[in-house]
Parts: C-alpha cells; structure tokens; sequence
C-alpha cells in the first residue's frame, strides 16, 4: 500500500457546514460534528469492507480485548485488514475473516487495548538524549565516563556532544519520596580529563542541570579557539581545565555546525524504536520546524512508526493561517495540530507562578515571554480561536493556572460560544483548590497532564510550597471526578530537572499508586487523588484521541477506525496496583503494520 506523503497532504477542516451535538470521550457533552465529517466518516468505513471472500491480514484472538467503545466495551478478537480494523468481538465471529494468508495471533488470555497516545513529547530532545548523553542521575566520575563513552559509540564519528544535565539527582536520589534531601553535598563539577581519552573523535560541551557549569573537552576548546584569556575559562597551570562558565560556554556554542540531517534521522530512529516497544502509537509534539523534513523523509522511507500530531508554538498560528491551513491540516501519519502556549516557568527550576511564595526561595516564580508585553497571552489567544486553531498552553502553578482560565474564558466572550473548542491546560499541576476544577470543567478545558510528574516531583515538592499546598497538587481525581476531561502523557523525555519516561504503563502506575517504584510512601503521596487504572487507560487513549479531534478515526478498538493497537502480558485492570509498572508490551501495531514484537 502506498504510504502517504507530506505533499500529499489534504484539508481535513471539520469546521462550517450542517452540525449536530455529539458527546465528548465520557458521554458528558462535547464538541459538534459536521454533516460533511460524518459523510467522509460513512465512505471511509465503507471503502474499509473488504471484498467478498477477502482474509484478514491480522487476527488476534483468544485474549481480553478493552475496546474503549462504551457500546461494545470487550471482546475476544479483532481482525485488521490494511491499516484499518474490520471486526471486533466473539472468536467465532472473527473467525470468519480469516483467510489463506491471514497471520492468526493466539493470545492464549493476554491483553489487547488501543494504540497508546502520549499527550505531550519532545521527540527531537529524545532522540538527542538517546542517541548522546542522558547524564541526569550523573555525579561521580565513573558513571561520567561510562555513559559519555557510551554516547561517543552511538555518535557519527566527529559529531557535537552536547547537554547531558549532569546532576539533576544529586540532592535526591532518583525515585526519592522525598523525605529530606542530602543536608550537605559536593556539587560533582568534572573536568576534561574524565572525557578527553573517550571523545578522540567527538568535541564535548556538557552543562550541569541548572546550567551553572559546563564542560569542554580538548577538541571543543580547540574548535572555539578557547583559552586561558577568555573570561570563565578556568585554568591550572596554564592548561584550561575544561571547566567554564555560562558565558564562556555561550562563545563555544557559536562555533557548533548545524546538526547533520543524518544524524536527525539516527536520533529519529533511537525515539522511535523507544516508543514503540512502550506501545505508544501517536504523540501529541512540541515540534520544531525542523522535524518534518525528518518526519516526512522517515515517512518516505517506510521508517515512521508513531503518528505525530505536530504543535508549533502559539505564536506561529498566523503563519498557519495566512497560509490558508485549517486546524488538523495533515494526513493521518503527520497533522498540523494545535499550538503551544506558555505562561509560567516549572516547578525543576522554582519558576512556576503561585500566590504565595516558594518556601526554599522566597519568590512567587515567572511568567514566560508570551506572557509580555501585557495583554500579549490574551491576544494570542483570541486571534487564534478566532481562526479555528485549539489553543493548548502551559500553565502549572495556581497562579498561572488560574490566569489562564481567565484568559480562556475572555476567548469565548470575544468570539462567542462555539461547541468545537477543545482547549487545553497543560500540565495544570497545582490547583488553588476544587473551585479551580469546576471552573475548568465549566469551561470545557482538557487537563493535559502526565501522572509521572507527581512521583517524581515528590522528592522535593514538599520543601518548595509546604505540606498543607501539595493537598491540591496533580489533583487528578479532584479534576475528574468535576468533569473535566483527563489527557494523560509523558513529557518525554523530561526536563533539564528531570528525567521521564515514555511507558505509559509507568504514567498507569504513577496515576493508579502515587508512589515511587520502589513503593513509596505508602499509601501514596496524597492518595486522595488516586485514580482507577481503567480512568487512566482511558486517559492514555479514548480520552487523547478526542483531545485532538480524531475520536472518529483512533482511541478505539472498533470496526472501521485505524488499526493501532497495543497487546499486553497481562490484564492492566486486574493485576495489583503495584504490579502495573511491570506490564510488558507484547506487540504494538500501528496502521495494521506490527512495529514491535517480543
């Protein structure tokens, strides 16, 4: 089958035309769909029938199949035929789609769902994290040199090793609860000899997590022509150390070539196989413009095993516009989406915007830069309402949550009540209190959140706003349980504080326990806010499909979407809670094509 090119793209507007109301993901009143979205929905499932006497290409059967679908919510089998599902239900009833040549998987009792959909990616920065150096749980010498010499095996020989975040865990240990960090430590602060002998053929400019000190090794000195007479080179006996400051590092930086495409496609790839073995089928991406020329030529190639909905930053959206693009412009493998958005910083760095003070700090935080001059954010907002666009922006402290619901709510008393808005609050980490979820609810706003961040954050979160503030801290049940609709993801791979997983079965746990890996603490941190594991499974799938208006087409095991599907060891709604973090991902197909297999 042909697979379709980014040139090949076509207007997939679901705007304008006779509407009628539909249901959101949860049955509790949602968007409009047009008479002209349901028509193309009627010829897809009719030119998805195969021919008479036909096989199935794919039939799984004999498992536990969660269908997502609220009129048919389990099975036993489905068949795929193409890229699209043809039948789910009774093995006797599958049975009669297999063919001669149709691939027959015993599941012998396992587990099938929908392809998993992360919410919230950095693509480009996981495949640089994992095609270089992830150094974050990195503070002593030789753990500096096993994973740089790792990194310098996987690099094209003469590439640029750059980041790394050494450091982000020094305080706590990854997967602390908490409790109290180390009292008093030596910040670990290497030089070049750690790394000279393992980069023959790499120059290297590594900066510590808060980005106070960074790294050079020989050759990156040499290609910056860096030496003991620049300021924040430090120097002994004449010899630069490697060691330099922000500033001198920043003269370094200049000198560093544009990244090779080639080495895009290897990071691309590295991502990808990453997200396939964690059944994760489509991802919602803060994409940089100079990922779909590597999307596309992945694409090309036969190589592209994720969807990408693809999300510029808000204030692209009249580049977007003035090109005549609708929301969702794109084929089903790489769409123009919605547009990011920021108003504070991240709880990482202290920079997330509360009313009252930081406790380790003393400060409230930072608004971002779209957040200026005045009145910037608000008018960002509305233009891009106004053109159709799903608005879908960053806020994490009370504060900042609280000013952007204000700001969402001026969108719709400018340009007027529309029923297919489906904006987002991203992260929406900390909530004044209950009243903020209703007014979220009342709104119609997504909570994009993602579970992982709450058993991670809290090693430190207590020391930062105090323990009567964490009570509404990733209030995930508070948020659902007042309607609003739940979007679960990763933020893979994480920030320069932290490091987060892209197994949704990990994100499942965090949401399900709140506590760490190992357990901790017991009963889980504010375990008010647990949730049941088929809520988050929901949220992983039927829920983030809707988010991005494609709840017609994925998010569901059902006859005529497309055929993304993920097969598990073991029945995620039935195993102990702990043990969740521990289901394994059998298979995970995407377009009818199985990209993984164990």
């Amino acid at each position: 089958m042909r697979i379709p090119k980014w040139s090949d793209i076509r207007r997939t507007d679901d705007t304008g035309g006779a509407e009628s109301r539909l249901a959101g993901p949860d049955g509790r009143g949602g968007p409009t769909a047009t008479l002209a979205a349901v028509l193309a929905l009627v010829l897809a499932l009719a030119a998805c029938e195969p021919p008479p006497d036909a096989g199935a290409d794919l039939i799984l059967t004999g498992g536990t199949v969660w269908t997502g679908d609220q009129e048919n919510p389990s099975a036993e089998a489905v068949a795929i035929q193409g890229n699209r599902i043809v039948a789910v239900g009774s093995q006797a009833e599958v049975a009669r789609h297999q063919g001669p040549d149709t691939r027959v998987v015993e599941l012998q009792g396992r587990f099938v769902s929908p392809g998993f959909i992360d919410n919230h990616t950095h693509f480009n920065s996981a495949g640089a994290l994992l095609l270089g150096a992830n150094l974050l749980d990195v503070a002593d010498e030789e753990s500096l040199r096993q994973r740089v010499g790792e990194a310098a095996q996987r690099l094209p020989s003469g590439a640029w090793m750059t980041g790394g975040d050494w450091g982000a865990y020094e305080a706590w240990e990854m997967g602390d609860a908490g409790a109290q960090a180390q009292e008093e430590f030596e910040p670990f602060s290497p030089d070049r000899t750690m790394v000279d002998d393992i980069t023959p053929d790499h120059p290297v400019l590594l900066n510590r997590w808060d980005r106070s000190e960074y790294l050079a090794n020989a050759l990156a000195l040499e290609a910056a022509e860096a030496d003991c007479s620049w300021d924040g080179v430090e120097c002994l006996n004449g010899e630069p150390t490697g060691r330099l400051t922000p500033q001198a590092a920043s003269q370094v930086r200049q000198v560093i070539p544009p990244k090779p495409f080639d080495q895009q496609l290897a990071e691309a790839r590295e991502a990808l196989a990453d997200l396939a073995q964690f059944g994760v089928t489509t991802i919602h991406d803060n994409t940089p413009p100079d990922m779909f020329p590597v999307y596309q030529a992945l694409l090309d190639e036969g190589e592209l095993t994720t969807r990408i909905y693809a999300r510029p930053t808000l204030d692209r959206h009249e580049y977007q516009a003035g090109l005549g693009l609708p929301r969702n412009f794109g084929t089903h493998w790489i769409r123009l989406g919605g547009f990011k958005g920021f108003v504070d910083g991240i709880m990482g760095n202290s920079t997330a915007m509360f009313y009252e003070p930081f406790e380790h700090t003393g400060g409230f935080g930072q608004w971002r830069d779209m957040m200026e001059p005045e009145g910037n954010m608000e008018r960002l907002l509305i233009s891009a309402d106004r053109e159709g666009y799903w608005p879908q922006v960053h806020a994490i402290g009370d504060r900042a949550i609280d000013t952007l619901l204000v700001m969402y709510e001026r969108v719709e008393e400018v340009n007027g009540p529309r029923d297919d808005r489906r904006f987002r609050v991203i992260h929406a980490q900390h909530l004044r209190g209950p009243e903020t979820a209703e007014k979220m609810a009342e709104l119609g706003v997504i909570a994009e959140v993602q579970p992982f961040h709450a058993i991670d954050d809290m090693r430190w979160m207590e020391e930062r706003i105090g323990s009567e503030r964490i009570r509404w801290t990733y209030a995930f049940r508070t948020m659902d349980e007042a309607g609003v609709v739940l979007s679960f993801g990763s933020d893979w791979p994480g920030t320069n504080a932290s490091w987060y997983t892209a197994n949704p079965l990990m994100g499942m746990y965090a949401a399900v326990t709140r506590q760490t890996p190992e357990g901790e603490p017991e009963g889980g941190w504010v375990p008010e806010e647990r949730i049941d594991a088929e809520t988050a499974l929901r949220a992983y799938t039927v829920n983030n499909a809707w988010a991005e208006g494609m709840e017609d087409e994925k998010g569901r095991v059902a006859p005529g979407l497309l055929a993304d599907v993920v097969v598990l060891d073991r029945n995620p709604l039935e195993v102990p809670p702990r043990e969740l973090q521990h289901v394994g991902v059998e298979m995970t197909i995407v377009d009818g094509r199985v990209v993984h297999e164990r």
